[in-house]
């Protein structure tokens, strides 16, 4: 049997993301998101959530990028003298390699991000990291206890089989050799992830797919994606989204490319390759 989650990560970023966002769960064939809650639309991606309750709603815990949800002097490793965390996923990844970004300041951190989320009444369905910063062994032992101390049961494996995205991914969608290298990184860092997993009741999809091609998953790459799906349970990571001028504002560097994603997620042939698998859609409120 193959089940799919398909998730819109960044929910919260700014209106025109959580407009996009919801448009793909109610014409399109969305199933999950996961929201940031240090992000600027935050109170509007919470509305949506509320008036969309079939729709399955993790977190987008940020270590890299935006100001902490704990007090800067609480988080004091974590950020800068603006205090803001690091402002690329580089930095944060040396600084937390080196051991300058403290065990407990993360968990201090990402406590208070699932603590906001719930205290806007959503209950989480599932943990992710903005940058996949939990490929890190170090972020994901954190990760992992913090989510068992909270009763959270499912977590984004965000390792991403590269000869499966050289086979699928680049040849329909010219991926960039920079997403390529994204691929092994994060695959080489979460070499521990499985067995983190296991040690605190974590449960993940078994195949995880969408960072090779970041950015471009309009109809066509996104099709070729369904009909190579694997038995089992599998992740495809989307950014849906309207490009407005917020977005603009925040130098994401997926502007143009959200309403891309968010055109295959809506595109009929998209929903016909679902139905022609016979692919059952999931968000991660059914992963077992």
């Amino acid at each position: 049997m193959k089940e799919l989650i398909l998730n819109a990560d960044d929910f919260g970023l700014t209106r025109g993301v959580n407009e996009g966002i919801v448009r793909a769960f109610q014409d399109g064939i969305l199933t999950s998101t996961t929201l940031m809650a240090n992000a600027p639309a935050f109170d509007h991606a919470v509305q949506c959530a509320r008036a969309n309750p079939r729709l399955g709603v993790g977190c987008h815990l940020v270590l890299a990028g935006g100001p902490p949800v704990a007090r800067p002097q609480d988080v004091a490793s974590l950020v800068d003298e603006s205090g803001h965390m690091p402002r690329s996923l580089g930095k944060f990844v040396a600084r937390v390699s080196c051991g300058a970004i403290r065990a407990e300041d993360i968990d201090r951190e990402l406590r208070a991000q699932i603590g906001k989320i719930r205290a806007a009444g959503i209950e989480p369905t599932h943990l992710d990291t903005h940058k996949h910063t939990h490929a890190h062994p170090r972020v994901m032992e954190v990760l992992a206890q913090v989510a068992q101390d909270l009763g959270i049961t499912r977590v984004r494996k965000p390792a991403e089989f590269l000869r499966h995205s050289l086979r699928v991914i680049c040849g329909e969608s010219g991926a960039s050799p920079k997403q390529f290298a994204a691929v092994a990184v994060v695959r080489l860092l979460s070499a521990n992830f499985d067995s983190i997993s296991r040690k605190h009741g974590l449960r993940s999809p078994g195949t995880f797919l969408g960072v090779a091609a970041t950015g471009q998953l309009g109809p066509e790459p996104l099709c070729h994606l369904i009909d190579a799906l694997p038995e089992g349970t599998t992740e495809i990571m989307l950014h849906p989204g309207f490009c407005d001028e917020d977005l603009v504002r925040t130098g994401s560097r997926l502007q143009q490319q959200r309403q891309l994603e968010l055109e295959g997620l809506l595109a009929p042939q998209v929903r016909r390759a679902i139905d022609h698998h016979r692919i059952r859609l999931i968000s991660y409120r059914e992963l077992n």
